[in-house]
């Protein structure tokens, strides 16, 4: 298999969701690395067929009330995760600190399980997301010169255009953690509106990150792939 070639079982997300909207942060250069992530050679959004379905059902649950899920990640290739971790080895490289890790030492992201060598989102069957009214707001581009420390109150962080779940994607910080009760009551009301309706069609929470959900009956549990996104 040519590491470009799309596995049986994985569908580009929008064939399943047509509707949902894509902010491929590690296609951009609005994440932790301040550049693309290596694989992410197009704007596109792999995950296995089961998670995309079961997606399906927390989108419609949420077209009701006139929000949308928003997808910052899927599938990632295990290439992606390798560049992660070259990253967080060079110390020398601070560049989005003031956004994504403002209060931690970067020799201490791994110690903290902020990075690691292997992701469930290689699996395929792992995703990043929030909530986002509708019609959807438009969002600012990433300023480097400008960063804003992504633990602080809505209306100093970044201006995403989901709804407040009390930190920015990828915020590196305990307020991150899904049931910090250090957040205010609307903030905790939209992540529990998150986890209820991802709960409820079989995905499970990591606890440290409001963000990520598996696919509790994930088709490929112990497959890390490694496939290009293009």
């Amino acid at each position: 298999m040519r590491l470009s070639q799309i596995p049986d079982g994985f569908v580009e997300i929008r064939e399943v969701i047509p509707d949902i909207i894509i902010d491929l942060r590690y296609y951009s250069d609005h994440n932790f690395l301040g550049r693309k992530a290596d694989g992410y050679n197009a704007e596109k959004c792999f995950i296995t067929k089961p998670a995309a379905d079961s997606l399906a059902k927390v989108q419609e649950e949420l077209k009701r009330f006139g929000l949308s899920l928003k997808i910052y990640d899927a599938y990632r290739p295990q290439r992606a995760v390798d560049d992660f971790v070259k990253w967080a080895k060079d110390l020398s490289d601070t560049l989005t600190k003031k956004e994504f890790y403002p209060t931690i030492d970067k020799s201490k992201l791994f110690v903290e399980g902020y990075i690691a060598e292997k992701s469930g989102h290689s699996r395929g069957s792992t995703v990043d997301l929030t909530i986002v009214p509708l019609p959807v707001d438009e969002q600012p581009k990433f300023d480097f010169d400008n960063q804003c420390e992504c633990y602080k109150s809505v209306n100093e962080r970044f201006k995403d255009n989901s709804l407040d779940m009390g930190t920015g994607f990828d915020c590196f910080h305990p307020l991150s953690h899904t049931m910090n009760n250090k957040i205010t009551p609307q903030q905790r009301a939209n992540r529990m509106l998150l986890y209820s309706l991802m709960t409820k069609h079989g995905f499970k929470n990591l606890s440290e990150e409001w963000w990520h959900y598996t696919l509790i009956n994930e088709p490929y549990p112990t497959t890390y792939y490694n496939f290009v996104i293009e």
